[in-house]
């Protein structure tokens, strides 16, 4: 509980300038918001011409356990919380007990395992991770760190020093690489096929992908979302053997809840990321589950045609009221008027992604 209380305190103690682009842990952000980031400026530079996006899927071995206290003081906080945190995390013993036989007293670094504050400590200490060059941009959620690199022409220069600056960063901050699950994605959408040189970090080659599951959504390399849909029309199946077996006997009320607790969160997971961009056959796929659990139920749902707009609509009010939200300059309102200025749109590729 006392933890709990602290972690409170540390949120509302986090300055607006500390690295706008981790999206944990600050008010009105969601991993949604990670991911509509990331996608939009890679979409807005593949509007450009002869360009395409390389991104970086960055993971870390025991990210949490290797925070460093001497970095507090760095980070803009109030002075008695971070002599707290200092006691709290230097000269931290830790034994094994098995049986009647314990192990030897070892200081321990980073934070304790399962700590609440572990994934928030962890944000605050990596508040250097920003990029150095001004054409790539690097998204965080808490440990979920990518590297978005704009290309044109044939000049990777700057996202190579962008990917050899973090590898050096890592070295920093006492952090080590997960190259098994490390990876990097290509979009490239221009007619001409080219040749992609590999990404190496060290001697290691890091592995190319065509999707990607970043964060709660799988990205392709080709920007459709049939590979999402799937999987969450897949997932929602599963769960509707439940809805089915206790049908007879229950009442409507019961079930419909039943679907709002699990089988709509599922349906609707990042809803606002993906559902513009979907094909006409995926919305038919993922809008048969919910006539499915309408013939269970008995009862009419709405459609996720409406619950995306709802909470898009939702979603666009709450950036127009925060001016730190690093989407809120997309939303420019015209001249002398209440409405807001269309985003010029050169392909249909970013046009649905707004719709």
């Amino acid at each position: 509980r006392v933890l709990r209380v602290v972690l409170a305190r540390f949120q509302s103690s986090i300055p607006d300038t500390l690295d706008p682009l981790q999206y944990a842990y600050r008010p009105n952000r969601a991993t949604s918001d990670t991911i509509v980031d990331a996608l939009h400026y890679s979409l807005s530079h593949l509007e450009n011409g002869d360009s395409y996006i390389r991104i970086h899927f960055i993971d870390y071995s025991k990210a949490f356990n290797t925070v460093i206290p001497h970095k507090l003081s760095t980070l803009g906080l109030q002075p008695a919380l971070c002599d707290w945190l200092l006691d709290f995390l230097t000269g931290r013993p830790q034994t094994v007990r098995i049986g009647n036989r314990t192990s030897a007293s070892i200081t321990n670094i980073g934070t304790p395992q399962g700590c609440v504050l572990s994934p928030i400590l962890y944000t605050l200490f990596t508040h250097d991770c920003v990029v150095s060059n001004k054409v790539n941009i690097i998204p965080k959620f808490v440990d979920d760190t990518t590297v978005i690199g704009c290309i044109t022409g044939r000049d990777k220069a700057a996202y190579r020093r962008e990917v050899a600056g973090l590898v050096s960063l890592c070295k920093d901050n006492n952090l080590s690489l997960n190259m098994d699950r490390t990876k990097e994605m290509i979009m490239d959408m221009r007619k001409e096929r080219r040749t992609h040189w590999p990404l190496f970090i060290w001697v290691l080659e890091v592995e190319r992908v065509s999707s990607f599951k970043y964060l709660v959504v799988h990205i392709s390399e080709d920007l459709t979302w049939t590979l999402t849909t799937t999987q969450l029309v897949k997932k929602a199946q599963q769960w509707l053997y439940f809805l089915r077996r206790p049908r007879f006997g229950m009442l409507p009320r019961i079930l419909c809840n039943s679907y709002s607790c699990i089988v709509k969160n599922i349906l609707t997971s990042c809803i606002t990321v993906w559902y513009g961009s979907t094909t006409a056959m995926d919305r038919k796929s993922l809008q048969r589950v919910v006539k499915t659990v309408e013939k269970i139920t008995r009862t009419a749902l709405p459609s996720l045609q409406s619950i995306y707009h709802r909470r898009v609509c939702r979603k666009a009010a709450s950036i127009l009221k925060d001016p730190t939200h690093p989407q809120h300059g997309l939303f420019t309102p015209q001249p002398s008027s209440q409405r807001l200025r269309s985003v010029k749109c050169r392909t249909s590729r970013l046009k649905n992604s707004l719709s």
